[in-house]
């Protein structure tokens, strides 16, 4: 049975530290050119979010609808057959809380990101997303989430044009 770590030597590097050039620190931006293609599928799954609408791709011969949409069907290995706008209101199929920032700075307001299984897509298609305007302690499994879009002036074609999903309450069905 291994023994519990209950301090580790060594000391705290602190921001101030590396600021006074108490400690030895590199910095080098590297000069990269490169080119990348979101390729044909999620380029116009991007394009869509732009103008504010969930697209997903449809395989007639396993009679899947998926989101994000792919160019051929996983299961069966053909080509896709089409193109189909979903709705964009999906269940949380699983979720996250997490009071670490994006930088592993602690939060006192968690981010609550899940994945959502979109409304009109075959059964386990959907994306990750953020969740918003909810009480971390409130968010359930299967809970029904409807998409909050940035003003369209401000979408750029990036999955960050829907700023988050927010649940769907009774008093608005």
């Amino acid at each position: 049975m291994s023994e519990k770590i209950k301090s580790y030597p060594g000391f705290r590097i602190k921001t101030a530290d590396l600021r006074e050039g108490k400690v030895p620190f590199e910095a080098w931006r590297p000069r990269v050119r490169y080119a990348w293609s979101a390729g044909i599928a999620m380029s116009r799954f991007l394009e869509e979010l732009k103008n504010g609408r969930i697209i997903a791709t449809y395989c007639n011969k396993c009679g899947r609808i998926m989101v994000p949409p792919r160019v051929f069907c996983e299961q069966c290995f053909k080509p896709v057959d089409g193109w189909k706008y979903v709705k964009d209101t999906g269940t949380i199929n699983t979720y996250s809380v997490s009071f670490i920032a994006g930088d592993a700075s602690r939060i006192k307001e968690p981010i609550i990101v899940a994945v959502i299984d979109i409304d009109g897509a075959s059964p386990g298609m959907g994306i990750l997303h953020k969740i918003g305007e909810i009480n971390w302690k409130e968010v359930k499994f299967g809970m029904k989430v409807k998409a909050v879009w940035k003003p369209p002036e401000e979408r750029v074609g990036s999955i960050t044009d829907i700023k988050y999903f927010k649940p769907i309450r009774e008093e608005t069905l």
